[in-house]
């Protein structure tokens, strides 16, 4: 008797396994490149929060909603940004309660730097037709497992299954 009774559900479940090595690997290459250019003040996990900053202006609770981040751990994160100079915080004039937040030179310096990583390292993967073809179906996938879950998580289980 097969593991699985749906026919895409191996290649589903290794897809899930490989999201979060992926994952894994990506702060490792944050990592890496955190130690090349001379930063040893923030983590990997800090650098990839602020490349998803970049040049907006964006409220805490944002990012929190966009699901990039948890409650605590944002709040730490940001805390430690901002003393180490990359990071400014700025409460709205109109809510008191919300603060923006936006990248000081110094972190908009580093987001600059790992946009660079990340074109060099897109570069390496090619540029003919068929790699851009894979990559777009890989996109298409992905973003149809975010809305399953997605969907899964505010209306629950599907009908039938």
């Amino acid at each position: 008797m097969p593991l699985y009774s749906h026919p895409v559900s191996q290649p589903y479940f290794d897809i899930i396994r490989l999201i979060e090595r992926l994952h894994r690997h990506f702060l490792d290459v944050l990592r890496t490149e955190l130690r090349r250019l001379g930063i040893e003040d923030i983590n990997a996990v800090q650098a990839l929060l602020l490349y998803n900053i970049g040049e907006n202006e964006v409220v805490i609770r944002d990012l929190k909603d966009r699901g990039y981040y948890q409650g605590s751990n944002v709040s730490y994160n940001i805390k430690a940004l901002t003393e180490c100079g990359y990071l400014m915080q700025e409460r709205s004039p109109h809510d008191r309660r919300s603060v923006r937040l936006k990248l000081a030179e110094k972190g908009l310096t580093l987001c600059n730097a790992i946009r660079k990583l990340q074109d060099d390292l897109a570069g390496a993967l090619g540029d003919d037709a068929k790699t851009q073809d894979q990559l777009g179906t890989t996109l298409d996938t992905m973003q149809r497992l975010e809305r399953t879950w997605t969907d899964f998580v505010h209306y629950g289980r599907i009908r039938g299954v």
